[in-house]
């Protein structure tokens, strides 16, 4: 499986998006800078976390305009696998291949702790290795994470199945007290209407050892192997 990494001034969670699929697939992902605007063969494109261009403008802005994503847009529309994490998300928010909008979290606070989050969906290429209703303990650490929709495009991602991913505690319980940053209806991340881009304010990418605090991460990374191999 051949992959490569988006990285951007200010990106700061390459290396650790590195280990994770390399650990899934055996094969190191391949690096493409901002500006450049041709990528390797590809079989999979993550944009991963960090605070491009310092979150300047609005977190994803500024990154969303850079030649690269010119290229992404290219390869989604072609049904290659999109992965956005945590400034990932936002940037792809930005760029419009995912609906919505990441805005300051509700407490106007940077959230760094582990969180419980409950799979959606289990049908899609992102999540194949889960089951529906599954709870996972995964990481955030953001300042704009509070995902907002009108109630017309919540309706749709409801209709679509689009919702990927809800912040919920360790019972499955999903309500205010579980919601760590004030998204709409708890959501954590969501796919886009073809099902081959995910966007989720988690760090699964952080979860994928035991020996850092679990491995709950790890099945998303071994379903995009399935569906791609």
């Amino acid at each position: 499986m051949n992959s490569t990494i988006v990285i951007f001034p200010g990106t700061n969670r390459e290396h650790d998006m590195v280990m994770a699929v390399q650990q899934a697939s055996g094969k190191k992902p391949n690096f493409v800078w901002y500006n450049d605007t041709s990528f390797p063969k590809t079989d999979l494109i993550i944009v991963p976390g960090g605070f491009s261009y310092g979150d300047y403008l609005r977190s994803g802005a500024m990154a969303a305009r850079s030649p690269a994503m010119n290229s992404v847009l290219e390869y989604a529309s072609k049904g290659v696998p999109i992965l956005g994490v945590c400034n990932g998300f936002q940037i792809l928010t930005e760029v419009g291949l995912l609906p919505g909008a990441l805005i300051r979290n509700k407490n106007l606070k940077f959230i760094c702790r582990n969180v419980s989050i409950k799979v959606e969906v289990d049908d899609s290429i992102f999540t194949s290795r889960y089951s529906k209703g599954q709870i996972l303990s995964i990481p955030v650490a953001h300042n704009d994470g509070n995902y907002f929709a009108s109630e017309g495009l919540l309706q749709e991602l409801h209709d679509k199945s689009q919702i990927a991913f809800k912040y919920t505690d360790q019972s499955g319980r999903v309500d205010a007290s579980t919601n760590p940053n004030g998204s709409c209806e708890n959501i954590a991340g969501i796919l886009n209407a073809q099902k081959n881009v995910l966007g989720l304010m988690p760090h699964p990418e952080n979860a994928t050892d035991r020996n850092l605090g679990g491995i709950d991460g790890r099945p998303l990374f071994q379903s995009l192997v399935d569906a791609i191999t």
